[in-house]
C-alpha cells in the first residue's frame, strides 16, 4: 500500500446511539484495501437511505461500514497494492461503501471519479449518488433516447435536479414534479419543459391537458403509492417505469391492464446493492457521457446547503423537513 506519512491514529465520524440521536466520535482510520483508496474526506453528501440507515430500516450490507455517508469528495491519502489508477494526492469525488460520514474514508478505485475542472469539493461530494443513480436508471435500465419524454418525481431532491439537467442535456423532453412554485420554475430554468406543483396540480391531468396522455416514454418514481396507478396511465406504448424509492409507499391497489395493453416495461433499482464491477461500469460510462458537460458548465449540481459535521443532526432534520431544493452536503 503506498500512503502519506502524515495520517494521524484516529479521526472523528458520525456515530447513532440508541435513541437514534447522532454524535461524533473518534476511532481507528479505515485500511484500504487491495483495490481500495483511502481518501481524507473534505465534504460528504446526505441521502435519504441515510435517514432509513439511521432509523435501522436500511441496514448497511455485511462488508460494508456501519457508518453512515455514501458519497464524498477529497483528497487521495493511501492506494491498495493494485490500484493504478489513482495516485496519493489527487482530488477526487466517490461513491462509498460506507464510511462517508467521517474524516477519512474508503472507497473502491472503480467508483472514483476526477473532481471536475471548476467544481469546489463541496459542490464535486454531491455528484457520485446522483450522477450514477441517473445514469443507471434512466439510461442503463430505461434506454432514454434523445427526443423521448421522460417524467422525473421528485424533481427538487438531488436525484431529481441532477436528473432534470442530463436528460434535458443528452436531449429528452423533460417533465418533472416538485413541491412548490418556486422549485418549479427553478426547474424550468435548468432544463424542464414542465414542472408540475403536486400540492396544487394533479400531474396525470396537467399532461393530459397538454396531449401528453400515453405519451410519456419514460418515468423516474422515487414516490411510489398512488403515483404507480397514475404512471401508468400516462405512459406511452412500450413505456420504462423505473421505481428507485416508495416515499408514499410500497401498497397500492392498481389496476394493471394499461401495462398489457401498452406492453410497459416495470423495473427498480437500488444502487447500493449492486456489485462493485457493475458500479464501475456506471462511473466509466458517466465519464464518457456526462463529465464533458460537467465540465462546461452545461450541468451543474444545485447545493441546497451545508452544514458542518459537527451539525450533521441538524441537517438530516433539514432533509426529513422536504423543504430542500438539490443537495445537503457535510464538510467535514
Amino acid at each position: 500500500m503506498s500512503t502519506t506519512t502524515d495520517l494521524p491514529d484516529q479521526c472523528r465520524h458520525v456515530a447513532v446511539s440508541a435513541e437514534n440521536h447522532l454524535s461524533i466520535e473518534s476511532g481507528p482510520i479505515p485500511t484500504p484495501g487491495a483495490e481500495d483508496v483511502l481518501i481524507k474526506v473534505h465534504s460528504a453528501g446526505i441521502n435519504r437511505a441515510d435517514l432509513l440507515q439511521r432509523k435501522g430500516l436500511y441496514p448497511p450490507p455485511e462488508d460494508a461500514s456501519p457508518i453512515m455517508g455514501l458519497e464524498v469528495a477529497g483528497t487521495v491519502k493511501a492506494i491498495g497494492k493494485n490500484v493504478r489508477t489513482w495516485q496519493v494526492g489527487d482530488s477526487v469525488c466517490a461513491l462509498t461503501h460506507g464510511g462517508g460520514y467521517a474524516e477519512y474514508a474508503v472507497a473502491p478505485m472503480g467508483q472514483c471519479m476526477p473532481v471536475p475542472k471548476g467544481f469546489s469539493k463541496g459542490e464535486a461530494a454531491a455528484l457520485p449518488e446522483a450522477l450514477l443513480t441517473n445514469w443507471h436508471n434512466l439510461f442503463q435500465r430505461a434506454g432514454l433516447q434523445p427526443g423521448e419524454n421522460v417524467l422525473i418525481h421528485g424533481g427538487a431532491s438531488g436525484i431529481g435536479t441532477m436528473g432534470v439537467m442530463i436528460c434535458a442535456t443528452l436531449g429528452a423532453e423533460v417533465y418533472t414534479t416538485a413541491g412548490s412554485d418556486e422549485k418549479c420554475r427553478a426547474l424550468e430554468a435548468r432544463g424542464a419543459t414542465r414542472a408540475i406543483n403536486y400540492k396544487t396540480e394533479d400531474f396525470e391531468a396537467v399532461l393530459t391537458e397538454m396531449g401528453l396522455n400515453n405519451r410519456i416514454d419514460v418515468i423516474l418514481d422515487m414516490i411510489g403509492g398512488d403515483y404507480i396507478q397514475k404512471n401508468l396511465n400516462i405512459a406511452a406504448a412500450e413505456a420504462r417505469i423505473v421505481n428507485i424509492a416508495y416515499m408514499r409507499g410500497f401498497k397500492a391497489e392498481v389496476n394493471f391492464a394499461p401495462l398489457l395493453m401498452k406492453r410497459i416495461t416495470m423495473t427498480g433499482s437500488t444502487l447500493r446493492a449492486q456489485t462493485f464491477a457493475q458500479k464501475a461500469i456506471m462511473v466509466q460510462e458517466v465519464m464518457k457521457h456526462i463529465f464533458p458537460h460537467l465540465e462546461s458548465g452545461r450541468i451543474k449540481p444545485i447545493i441546497d446547503s451545508i452544514y458542518p459535521l459537527e451539525h450533521v443532526e441538524q441537517a438530516h432534520g433539514h432533509m426529513e423537513g422536504g423543504q430542500h431544493m438539490g443537495k445537503i452536503i457535510i464538510k467535514i
